[in-house]
């Protein structure tokens, strides 16, 4: 269970994928990343651009000068295996595979997906997803918010888990209407790694 630290307790997280282009996936994260107030190290990466929200921007996870404890994969399909083996290599732990097109589309999609799962095993990393909205820690010494939610959770004592993104935008307006705090939340996509019961226990 500890292996989940990675991925709730981050002391420094790469999006890959940033990007400033408005309405994209990669600028939302990056951005909820900011406003939440991370208490950490974040780096974005993207070979186009040098800055993203006036921070320094990489072109690879590998080319990162820093120890990165979690990364956000948000990058078109067929560039997620290289990703996630820059990853790997990197001595990334912990991994949120924001990306779709893998078991849910079936067929080329299957076996990228066990491309995937090949690779983090190969290098001992724990996963979230793919085709997932994030994960959230509300704690007061993480502040992070790796999703791309349009709204703005409210920091408490229960977890929540879910498998569908849009059932997880709900959840978190619900609550905040009802003024209930979250302490975590993740949306597990795919469940290719980290299951309903990985975090029941974590939690």
């Amino acid at each position: 269970m500890k292996s989940l630290d990675e991925i709730f307790k981050p002391k420094s997280i790469a999006v890959v994928g940033a990007t400033m282009r408005k309405g994209s996936i990669g600028r939302e994260i990056l951005h909820n990343l900011f406003t939440f107030g991370f208490n950490g190290k974040i780096f974005p990466v993207n070979p186009n651009y040098e800055y993203i929200y006036s921070t320094k921007a990489y072109a690879t996870v590998l080319s990162i000068p820093d120890p990165v404890d979690l990364a956000i994969v948000v990058v078109p399909k067929e560039h997620v295996p290289m990703a996630v083996e820059d990853c790997g290599r990197k001595g990334v732990k912990g991994l949120v595979i924001i990306s779709a097109g893998f078991k849910e589309v079936g067929g080329e999609g299957i076996k990228r997906e066990e491309e995937l799962v090949a690779i983090a095993k190969k290098y001992g990393m724990r996963m979230v997803g793919p085709n997932c909205m994030g994960v959230i820690a509300a704690e007061p010494d993480v502040r992070m918010n790796a999703t791309f939610a349009p709204c703005t959770p409210t920091s408490g004592n229960f977890a929540f888990m879910t498998q569908s993104g849009a059932l997880g935008v709900a959840i978190i307006l619900a609550a905040s209407k009802l003024n209930l705090g979250l302490s975590y939340f993740a949306s597990v996509g795919n469940k290719v790694d980290i299951s309903a019961n990985d975090l029941l226990e974590y939690w």
